[in-house]
């Protein structure tokens, strides 16, 4: 297993990083894969090396992967090597005098023989085992002392008292404590065990990032599925661990021996080009030309070395290379994942895994650990791709990542805010956006709710989506995007872009997408979002949406709504567990007037709702409430504020209050007012809402009759909302008036016939 023809055994080196010790094992002449766990020769070979070293933190053996055994794992067979080191100075206590007297010929041979195997062979390669077979031994000792003649009673004692001094000396060991609930019936050669004690963590040679390749011995599996990249998630619940484990098995781990050459030369003359900063101008752009070379590059160096690849493996090998030379590695595979809705890279690296939050299972941790270097070389692409600084001065950078099939938002801490290097935090976002039919469908607002705001946003109102972290705040507010109607077109603005611009304007809406400053960073050439605000106002008539509104661009925000400049919708997200935390938030955080802040018109509060065990969370929209026009100073005090919809725990959704069943919405009446149907009419006002929020009901009820999800993605919600805007405006020229009956059996019959067509299409 470890042979080497100059030194007898594999060549090793020791290697010092601060205050690791690391022994390198190079394993490329082995002929199958070095083990802890399953292999005893490879254990025996690695306790002679740590017996010579010591001192060791991490053991390394390096063959076409690296097999890494953290500290944990060292600790356990050192102490076996330091055990075995201690009875070779003490091998006179087992010497051939020391089995018996020398007139004691029957059985001294035996004895000696035995242990003498057992300490210098068994003990290194099979510890566990020589525990065992000691014990064996012991029993069998103490029962023939019963029956032994007298001669032989003193020798077979001085046996016994050996025996008991090795089983002492082994029980002291962790090893052996650990192992002690498994070794009932424990079978001589068996490595099971082991694997419970023993787990390395997997890194290519191509690659920096670690992984546990190998599942929990102990655990519990309760979920298991395929991503399209043909990577396998399997989840387990483990004892001991409220958190549940994401394992991940990526295709680059399941890759021959000779398709690992390929790549590891491949990625050789890849990074030979260092990209410019210039080629991250366009990251899209820059991964087709580097995919487009890296494949041409795979397939000479496969006719080269006589590989034989089919165009399948040819694709999925160059996708390989292109995510470990320009991509960002194994975080790609996780946003790959459309169930990962946020993932955390702590520092230090190279000891703690990766962190996500799932959407069934809630937060986990994984089997991948990143290092140092990869965690510098995502930091290096980023500065490229944001432009933006990300050193001692600035050391918080907030940006987006956008890969095939995936885009995040970013967060990067570095030092001296984080004194142990960098960190990361990424926040998934769908790569189509959310719909106001999806959210009804998971529960997230109520189908008179989702009415309701489109009602409110073909009425042009401002809008504010408050709530706190993670609540689903910039997710709804693409969901109001989405309801605005194509003939209008869309600014935005942010710091860092969440909002789904691209898959909206591929829909065919025109929208433009403005990027400013982050408040957060300094010595930065991008512009103000103040500034980027005053500019929405040269560009035309616009709707207006603001990623965030949380530093100087509320002012020039509310500025603009009270002039009128902006007639169209206007919405933003904030920060705020309430209305009235939003209003303080603004006027007291922000520094806009009382009066100004009159011009929001809702504030949507979403919230993460908590299951009573604090073990689940689901995301709500917890109330819908106008700001009412007539107050001076505090809109709390002096009802500025009124619940439209507010969440019942009990029903678990939105539930409208008495104001909104009685009429009693001067922003709802102020929308009516404009239209000479409804003006003074709440009836049909209220008939309006309710037939927005069956239409709504109605499509989420086909698709899932249906099974047919993709209804109620953006794709086709957005031509439903238009389908609807075309037959009322055919309906009122025809009759004089929006009917809601009509209006509903033309648009029921245009979905029966749309499905059919869908059908038809698919085969």
């Amino acid at each position: 297993m470890l042979f080497d023809a100059k030194r007898g055994a594999c060549s090793y080196d020791v290697v010092r990083e601060g205050e690791e010790v690391i022994l390198t094992v190079d394993c490329e002449r082995c002929s199958y894969v070095p083990s802890l766990e399953d292999n005893p020769l490879c254990m025996a070979r690695t306790v002679d090396k740590l017996a010579e070293v010591g001192g060791v933190t991490k053991i390394v053996f390096s063959q076409k992967r690296n097999y890494e055994y953290e500290q944990d794992q060292v600790k356990l067979l050192a102490e076996i090597a330091q055990l075995y080191r201690r009875l070779v100075k003490e091998k006179e206590r087992f010497g051939y005098n020391a089995m018996g007297s020398g007139e004691c010929k029957r059985c001294t041979p035996r004895r000696y023989n035995e242990l003498w195997n057992i300490i210098f062979n068994r003990l290194k390669a099979d510890p566990l085992g020589a525990y065992v077979e000691v014990k064996r031994i012991l029993r069998r000792e103490h029962i023939q002392l019963e029956r032994l003649p007298q001669g032989c009673i003193s020798c077979t004692k001085k046996y016994i008292s050996l025996l008991s001094y090795l089983i002492a000396r082994l029980e002291h060991t962790a090893l052996v404590r650990l192992a002690q609930p498994y070794l009932a019936g424990y079978k001589l050669g068996e490595r099971g065990i082991y694997r419970r004690m023993f787990s390395p963590t997997i890194k290519p040679d191509f690659m920096f990032t670690k992984l546990m390749a190998s599942y929990p011995v102990s655990g519990e599996e309760v979920d298991a599925y395929v991503l399209d990249n043909n990577t396998e998630v399997t989840i387990f619940k483990l004892p001991k661990n409220i958190q549940y484990l994401y394992h991940v098995l990526p295709p680059e781990f399941k890759l021959s021996e000779e398709k690992y050459d390929l790549l590891d030369v491949a990625r050789r003359i890849i990074t030979e080009h260092k990209p410019e900063k210039s080629e991250f101008v366009d990251p899209e752009r820059m991964r087709q030309v580097f995919s487009n070379v890296g494949h041409d590059l795979l397939e000479e160096l496969s006719e080269n070395y006589k590989v034989k690849l089919r165009n399948r493996e040819l694709d999925e090998l160059t996708n390989i290379l292109v995510r470990y030379t320009v991509g960002f590695g194994l975080i790609e595979v996780l946003l790959r994942d459309d169930r990962i809705q946020d993932v955390t890279i702590n520092s230090p690296m190279g000891h703690i895994p990766m962190f996500i939050v799932h959407q069934d299972y809630g937060e986990c941790f994984t089997n991948i650990i990143p290092t140092p270097n990869e965690a510098e070389s995502w930091a290096s692409k980023l500065r490229m791709i944001s432009g933006r600084p990300l050193d001692e001065a600035n050391p918080i950078m907030d940006t987006e990542l956008l890969i095939p099939g995936a885009r995040a938002r970013v967060a990067v801490i570095a030092p001296p805010l984080n004194p142990n290097g960098l960190a990361y935090a990424l926040r998934r976002h769908r790569d189509m956006p959310w719909t106001l039919p999806l959210f009804i469908r998971n529960r997230m607002i109520s189908p008179l709710a989702a009415g309701i705001m489109s009602f409110l946003i073909d009425g042009s109102r401002t809008l504010l989506v408050a709530g706190t972290r993670s609540a689903g705040k910039t997710s709804f507010l693409g969901s109001i995007m989405t309801e605005i109607m194509r003939k209008y077109r869309i600014i935005t603005i942010e710091d860092t872009l969440e909002l789904p611009v691209s898959p909206l304007s591929k829909l065919g809406y025109n929208i433009q997408s403005l990027k400013v400053a982050s408040a957060m960073t300094s010595g930065t050439t991008e512009v103000g979002a103040d500034e980027g605000i005053r500019t929405t106002l040269r560009l035309g008539d616009s709707c207006l949406i603001v990623g965030e509104v949380r530093s100087t661009e509320a002012k020039a925000l509310y500025e603009a709504m009270r002039v009128g400049a902006l007639a169209n919708v206007v919405a933003g997200t904030i920060h705020g567990d309430s209305p009235y935390g939003v209003y303080d938030r603004v006027v007291n955080d922000l520094g806009v007037q009382k009066t100004s802040f009159k011009a929001t018109d809702i504030i949507i509060v979403a919230n993460p709702i908590k299951s009573p065990d604090g073990l689940h969370t689901c995301r709500r929209v917890t109330q819908i409430t106008e700001v009412r026009k007539f107050w001076d100073n505090d809109p709390l005090a002096e009802h500025g504020f009124a619940d439209l919809l507010k969440y019942d725990p009990k029903t678990d959704q939105l539930e409208p209050t008495k104001d909104l069943l009685n009429g009693d919405s001067d922003v709802l009446k102020g929308v009516a007012g404009r239209v000479n149907e409804w003006a003074g009419n709440w009836d049909a006002v209220w008939d309006n809402i309710m037939l927005r929020t069956r239409l709504k009901e109605s499509l989420v009820s086909l698709a899932d009759q249906a099974k047919m999800p993709g209804l109620l993605e953006a794709g086709f919600v957005v031509q439903a909302n238009d389908e609807f805007h075309r037959i009322s405006d055919h309906v009122r020229d025809e009759v004089g008036s929006l009917d809601s009956k009509r209006i509903e059996f033309e648009w029921g019959e245009w979905l029966k016939g749309s499905v059919k067509k869908i059908n038809l299409e698919k085969g």
